[in-house]
């Protein structure tokens, strides 16, 4: 039998894996089957296995597409159920989002799983403040990023929402001057507005429409057209509109009204 087939290395391999895993895992709020399958070499069967087990062996918790840690499972149960939702979508727009982005600038995060996707791609750069209410979003630029800095917005926690919002948030926000603001809507109704669901975010993103120099929204083009309850902007008070698609020309011709600058991301291999 030659070394590699050595059952018990195969093990030790395994387990060492297995270890990295849980480390990644306590990098980020959330791991996928994907990344676990590029930094590791091996299929997604096996990536899927390995979680598997995890999962057996009471380490994690397994979600659509990848897994959560347990350490966290209570304090993103909401953003957990989002974050395996266009995956391909987002990513294309948080990078997209990123080349907007100089190093020493101070930048304005919305909460959610498509923001922290864009603060994911930030990767690299220095000197970058990021002031979010999203504590998912701190916590990865304090864990990943040492070359960033967080300003985190006080105020009231939505459960199990994991950002701030109310009176306090938006007075914290009314003492600061970003450079740049990312805004990611729930919706955008063409030729109505950019919408979302729950009042007291609505008031908080309405508000960072007029917090920055420059405004951007990030939008995956499933978002188009669908509910929400709340106008909370226009298409107008945006400067740069990021976003996957626009097979209908819609947001295209919205913008050009309104004089936005449309990104249309390049896929995501």
């Amino acid at each position: 039998m030659v070394q590699g087939d050595d059952p018990s290395r195969q093990k030790l391999y395994v387990e060492e894996r297995r270890a990295a895993i849980l480390s990644m895992l306590e990098q980020a709020s959330s791991i996928q089957v994907s990344q676990i399958a590029e930094a590791f070499g091996v299929s997604r069967v096996t990536a899927r296995a390995d979680l598997d087990a995890l999962e057996r062996d009471g380490k994690l918790r397994r979600t659509h597409g990848g897994a959560v840690s347990l350490s966290k499972t209570l304090t993103v149960s909401i953003q957990d159920a989002r974050v395996n939702v266009n995956v391909g979508a987002k990513r294309a727009i948080a990078l997209a989002a990123a080349s907007l982005v100089s190093d020493g600038d101070s930048i304005l995060v919305d909460s959610g799983t498509t923001a922290l996707e864009f603060v994911r791609a930030l990767t690299g750069r220095c000197g970058v403040t990021v002031v979010t209410d999203d504590f998912t979003v701190a916590e990865y630029v304090d864990r990943s990023m040492p070359d960033m800095d967080v300003i985190m917005l006080g105020g009231s926690l939505r459960k199990g929402h994991r950002y701030t919002c109310g009176p306090l948030t938006l007075s914290a926000l009314g003492m600061l001057h970003p450079d740049k603001a990312f805004v990611v809507p729930t919706a955008l109704v063409p030729h109505r507005g950019l919408m979302t669901n729950y009042q007291g975010m609505a008031e908080l993103k309405r508000a960072f429409l007029s917090a920055a120099d420059t405004t951007v929204a990030l939008l995956d083009y499933a978002k188009v057209g669908a509910s929400g309850l709340m106008c909370f902007g226009l298409m107008d008070d945006l400067d740069v509109l990021v976003c996957d698609a626009d097979p209908e020309g819609l947001l295209a011709e919205e913008a050009a009204e309104k004089s936005v600058r449309l990104v249309v991301a390049d896929p995501v291999a």
